[in-house]
């Protein structure tokens, strides 16, 4: 039985075990009629990786996925295979640049283009960290490469197979020559080993990319209907797809039509949440008596949740207006949550280290996982709820909402509010 690869042949995951073979001297077939979000849906490939990601190697031994583990696979198909290197020190340095390729540049790559194909959330705060991370990888890369032809040693390696994998995805769709140009090094390994024969073959010509993508748009935009100075039969306007990358299907399957947010099936709860912010927005005086009274009638404990959070590391907060911007930045990212969730945020002390502390109203009896999955700032607090049986608590809740000032004995730096 020959090696079969369940994937496309311009999938840039799929790349790194095709360019493997070519200098291994293996041979791969490429599932027949293969279709992403459909062949990968099928109950005999569910057998063989049962979450459905591409790209998966059928071998006469059994299936194997996960891109990195594939390459690997097909370099050792050859004995003395020249791509794991002479020495155990070679192979430890290949495993370090392939485990740097998918953790350091895909991630950071991924992170900056697929929001804006419209495969993840786009979030500008995310966006503003990936394209941070990836520029501090690509600093690193090009500080090795300075002295490096190669990744490890004087040849082509599996490492060099996968950084390249990864890059051409970058440098097709968002890595502008003004943004690689910082990175010389990077840029002629590149540019080298994207041209050689074995790469070639599989990757094809590679252009660089004029232009950042613009933010996908949520619905496509409908052809205004043309002006009929008499009645008739308009031929119907064929509404042009929006097309993206092949290469960016990486290991993941099509996108599905966005799920319902669970919080959206919950029972209907007495509180109505626009009703809260609305009052507190609109009460100027007598707050306490207004609006935080109004607060406690409103609540509803079983449609809604309090939590508190202390910020974990709160020695780390030495300078004021860097304290500030995390909490800013914070309040950024739970965007996503606006629709559920009313918060506030208080900067705490007149001198460093100033102190964060918060306190949340949640839709649902727990914080919504969806907000754990995508505000990576949740894992800096320790979020503990709110027990308004305790009157201790409910007053501390109260005062949070109201900004009173001392808090816990100290002055309050800036109180900042979600609504």
């Amino acid at each position: 039985m020959a090696l079969v690869l369940h994937a496309t042949g311009d999938n840039k995951n799929a790349f790194k075990a095709l360019i493997a073979a070519e200098y291994c001297g293996v041979k791969i077939e490429l599932a027949k009629d293969f279709q992403m979000g459909v062949s990968n849906k099928t109950p005999e490939f569910i057998k063989m990786n049962p979450i459905g990601k591409v790209p998966v190697l059928e071998t006469p031994e059994g299936p194997v996925f996960e891109s990195n583990a594939i390459a690997r696979y097909v370099a050792k198909s050859k004995p003395d295979s020249p791509l794991f290197g002479s020495s155990l020190i070679d192979y430890g340095h290949i495993e370090q640049w392939m485990d740097f390729s998918a953790t350091e540049i895909d991630a950071g790559i991924s992170g900056w283009l697929y929001p804006r194909l419209g495969y993840r959330l786009y979030l500008p705060p995310a966006e503003e960290d990936s394209v941070a991370s990836l520029k501090r990888a690509l600093e690193a890369l090009n500080t090795h490469l300075a002295s490096n032809t190669y990744l490890v040693g004087h040849s082509v390696t599996l490492a060099d197979i996968v950084m390249i994998s990864n890059l051409v995805v970058g440098f097709k769709y968002v890595m502008t020559k003004s943004f690689t140009s910082a990175f010389p090094h990077v840029e002629r390994y590149f540019w080298t080993l994207v041209n050689q024969p074995n790469f070639k073959k599989i990757i094809g010509d590679v252009s660089q990319a004029k232009a950042i993508p613009p933010v996908a748009s949520k619905k496509p935009a409908q052809p205004k209907e043309a002006a009929k100075p008499k009645p008739k039969v308009e031929p119907k306007k064929e509404v042009k797809k929006e097309v993206k990358p092949k290469e960016v299907e990486e290991e993941e399957e099509a996108p599905k039509p966005k799920a319902k947010n669970p919080l959206d099936l919950l029972p209907p709860s007495k509180m109505i949440l626009d009703d809260w912010k609305r009052l507190y927005s609109n009460t100027k005086t007598n707050f306490r008596e207004v609006a935080v009274k109004g607060f406690w009638d409103m609540f509803d404990p079983e449609g809604y949740s309090l939590w508190f959070c202390d910020y974990k590391y709160q020695d780390e907060n030495t300078v004021s207006f860097v304290t500030l911007n995390k909490v800013g930045g914070f309040l950024q990212r739970m965007d996503l949550a606006r629709k559920y969730a009313f918060g506030k945020m208080l900067v705490i002390g007149s001198e460093p280290p100033y102190k964060v502390k918060g306190l949340w109203l949640f839709r649902g009896t727990e914080v919504p996982q969806f907000v754990i999955d995508e505000c990576y700032d949740m894992e800096l607090y320790e979020w503990t709820k709110v027990d308004i049986n305790d009157e201790a608590q409910k007053e501390r809740a109260s005062q949070m909402i109201e900004d009173a000032e001392p808090f816990e004995g100290e002055a309050l730096l800036d109180a900042k509010c979600f609504k």
